[in-house]
């Protein structure tokens, strides 16, 4: 009896423990369970969530793990974008910032299927980040190609930035492939706002947005609930019932998003649109420094220069009176405290001194009290254009007049700046003003707009020349007739706009120096100036962690040349291909001085051969002869192209004919020249190119608007090759050269021909005189007697 109870005893304590047991695991689940999804999970957010409060936002911070860092040493710093088309908005969008930025890029063009490009050379990465215009294009890429993609990114720590923007075919919402999060389309959206402790803040400040809609209705947003995945733009649906399923009013959703790369080891981020809106060009500047481990980034550091050009100048009624005068002075100091030493720098033209109503020459007078408050640079005296003096000593003239004004009014004449007018003699350059600027000033630093274009913006650039810094210039919006605010062009909004996210913004944002134009009549009626950087600087200080600052002229072109010493070279263009230069260019001067051809060598193939044979035609003229390099000018390969173009069609006529007459030069150190490829194409993009080849080989060359003779033809048979010439360069009259070079007068080139490095090309009679001058530039066979020893 008492075994039976021990049993039964036994029995129930053996069915406790298991009881005890099932439960502690029922628990332990539970538990873990919950753990997780409260690890990994968002809670759910309190409809009075207010994006502004960083506390309630919805999502968690997480330790950032440390993914393989971008190696330098091992990955070209280039940006791999692959874009929908050649033309597309987006695409053009996104290079128009790296090439803003001066980053390095490759553009492909995504596949739909198909390979990639090749992402690897000897052992070295080619590209630091990848960029998609369409994500789609990424997620939706074949298994291997992917595969591949993958193994790159991982590999090398490369990060990939992609976009998503809805249109009429997409879907309303779906889970992007590949990934735990759910991407609602088609909608519009209001009250945005930053993640403070996004990583990948750098140049963007997360500051508060005021309340309201965004533009558009092809939104896109990310639903996600996992912590691997941290929103860095959150912003509101305006119609949230009509998702699936529906959400609270005042559910935040991300408009961007930052893949940690906890999942597969790649950090991503994700765009919910293009870059339209400023706040998404501003996370991209910053997502791009981010994921190439801060080797694509942009500086902190900006200096700006605003120049008022025209005192003194302009018609009455818009210029500055007391009270505007008073009201620079005071701006200058409330711009200090946002713009390290920040001060105005005047243009004056003295001849325009006191001729505005009397209300307009107080001004003027006060102005010249408060000489000490500004910097100052000279105009021309009477605000002529400088291209219009074609001699030096008229534009001495006129600057010693502006300075005589400037001594006897207190105006400091040694700051070593000045501007022309309407940056004329600037770019294209006109000799005589650089050396005026020199003689008088004392000049060490200009700027234009011009070099080497207007526009795009983004180009320009600066250089160096006659030892004056030319700093690229930048404009405002703001012109001589821009001084109402009512009466902007194209309305208020349009300037406001220009300031808040907009082009004027993204100059100083992009640009780690930016000299602004503006005028006189921009700071006396509506105040436009000081209305426009005011905002600026608010803007910038609001939404930037950019360190303003002001430097004078001559300090600030040092900096940019220490930042950018690669533009210390200028690259001339042809002046009469744009309009904006020829407008600025001496009329004295003719694009037709420009040669045609080149024959660029190489040397010792019988160059000056060819040249001799070339002069003989009558509508095919030579440059003529340097002192120092006789028939070669030498201007692509040499310090002679800093001389200037000037300089260069010094040595061309005047064409009678602009049609039919050809002018060419020889050279035959361009054939070797790493710099002369990239200067002729600047400045003679039309130019056909001759060169000679000894032992060509037996494959086929061939380049568009390149020639390229057989040498050995040539001694052996060069009319036949001179036909061909004929034939490429399109040159008419033709010109027989079988019957010039085989009569009597000739013989002796023809028992010359089968020499190695050079022949005689003998015109009517011979003798050392004539062989001489020809050499010397005299043209055979129009007049004179000539004869020639080549040495090539």
């Amino acid at each position: 009896m008492s075994a039976e109870r021990a049993w039964r005893h036994f029995q129930r304590t053996v069915i406790l423990l298991a009881t005890f047991c099932m439960v502690s695991i029922v628990i332990s689940a539970y538990y873990l369970y919950n753990g997780y999804k409260q690890e990994n999970e968002l809670p759910e957010i309190s409809s009075e969530v207010e994006c502004g409060d960083p506390q309630l936002l919805p999502y968690k911070l997480m330790e950032m793990k440390t993914m393989k860092p971008l190696d330098p040493l091992r990955t070209d710093l280039v940006v791999l974008v692959f874009v929908e088309s050649q033309y597309s908005t987006l695409g053009q969008d996104i290079i128009t910032i790296l090439e803003s930025s001066r980053f390095q890029f490759h553009i492909e063009i995504a596949p739909g299927k198909g390979d990639l490009p090749v992402l690897i050379d000897k052992n070295r990465g080619k590209y630091a980040l990848i960029v998609y215009e369409n994500i789609l294009k990424y997620v939706n890429m074949d298994s291997w190609n992917r595969g591949l993609l993958d193994k790159y990114c991982i590999e090398y720590g490369v990060g990939v930035i992609g976009f998503h923007k809805g249109n009429e075919n997409s879907l309303q919402s779906f889970q992007l492939k590949g990934f735990p999060f759910h991407v609602h389309s088609n909608l519009g959206i209001k009250d945005c706002c930053i993640n403070p402790h996004s990583p990948l803040l750098h140049v963007t400040k997360s500051s508060k947005l005021e309340k309201g809609p965004l533009l558009g209705n092809d939104w896109a947003v990310f639903q996600i609930n996992h912590t691997a995945y941290q929103p860095v733009i959150f912003a509101k649906v305006k119609t949230p019932e009509n998702l699936s399923p529906p959400a609270a009013l005042s559910a935040l959703y991300a408009t961007v998003i930052h893949d940690l790369g906890l999942h597969d080891g790649i950090q991503r981020v994700l765009f919910g649109n293009n870059l339209n809106f400023w706040l998404h060009k501003l996370i991209f500047i910053d997502a791009i420094s981010f994921l190439t481990g801060k080797k694509l980034r942009l500086s902190l550091d900006r200096y700006i220069l605003v120049d008022i050009d025209d005192i003194f100048v302009g018609k009455e009624g818009t210029r500055m009176n007391t009270n505007d005068v008073q009201a620079l002075l005071d701006t200058q100091n409330l711009l200090r405290a946002q713009i390290t030493n920040f001060t105005f720098n005047l243009g004056f033209s003295g001849k325009f001194y006191h001729t505005g109503t009397e209300e307009e020459d107080e001004g003027d007078d006060l102005l010249l009290r408060s000489v000490d408050e500004f910097w100052w640079f000279p105009h021309m005296w009477s605000h002529m254009q400088p291209h219009l003096f074609h001699n030096e000593s008229s534009l001495v003239e006129q600057m010693i007049l502006n300075k005589k004004f400037a001594l006897e009014h207190g105006i400091p004449t040694d700051l070593g700046y000045a501007v022309a007018p309407h940056h004329s003699g600037v770019y294209p350059v006109h000799v005589q003003l650089y050396d005026a600027w020199k003689k008088v000033w004392n000049i060490r630093v200009t700027s234009t707009e011009e070099y080497p274009h207007l526009k795009p913006a983004r180009y320009r650039r600066g250089f160096i020349h006659k030892n004056i810094m030319v700093l690229p210039r930048q404009t405002c919006g703001l012109f001589t007739h821009t001084i109402f605010y009512k009466e902007y062009p194209g309305g208020p909004k349009e300037l406001d706009k220009s300031i808040q996210g907009g082009e004027l913004f993204f100059t100083v944002v992009l640009n780690p120096i930016s000299i602004f134009m503006t005028h006189l009549s921009n700071y006396g009626n509506d105040r436009l100036g000081l209305y426009t950087f005011v905002n600026l600087a608010n803007f910038v200080h609001t939404w930037t962690n950019l360190k303003l600052q002001t430097l004078p002229p001559v300090q600030l072109a040092h900096k940019y040349f220490e930042l950018f010493p690669e533009q210390k070279d200028p690259l001339w263009q042809n002046p009469c291909d744009d309009k904006r230069h020829r407008d600025i260019w001496s009329k004295e001067k003719t694009c037709d001085r420009l040669p045609k051809f080149l024959v660029v060598g190489p040397q010792k193939t019988g160059t000056t051969a060819l040249y001799l044979f070339l002069i003989m035609h009558p509508s095919i003229i030579s440059n003529s002869p340097s002192p120092k390099t006789f028939e070669e000018v030498q201007f692509f390969n040499r310090n002679n192209y800093h001389r200037g173009i000037d300089w260069y069609m010094d040595f061309f006529p005047t064409p009678s004919n602009v049609t039919t007459d050809f002018l060419f030069e020889k050279s035959a150190n361009y054939f070797h020249s790493e710099e002369a490829p990239k200067r002729a194409a600047s400045l003679i993009p039309k130019a056909k190119i001759i060169t000679i080849l000894i032992d060509p080989s037996d494959r086929a060359y061939s380049w568009y608007q390149l020639l390229i003779i057989d040498g050995q033809q040539l001694r052996t048979d060069p009319s036949t090759v001179m036909d061909e010439v004929q034939k490429f360069l399109g040159v008419s009259p033709h010109y027989n050269y079988s019957e010039a070079l085989t009569s009597s007068d000739h013989q002796i080139l023809r028992a010359q021909r089968q020499k190695t490095l050079g022949f005689f090309v003998s015109v009517h009679h011979m003798d050392e005189e004539s062989t001489t001058a020809s050499i010397k530039g005299q043209i055979p066979g129009r007049g004179g007697q000539s004869t020639a020893e080549t040495k090539d």
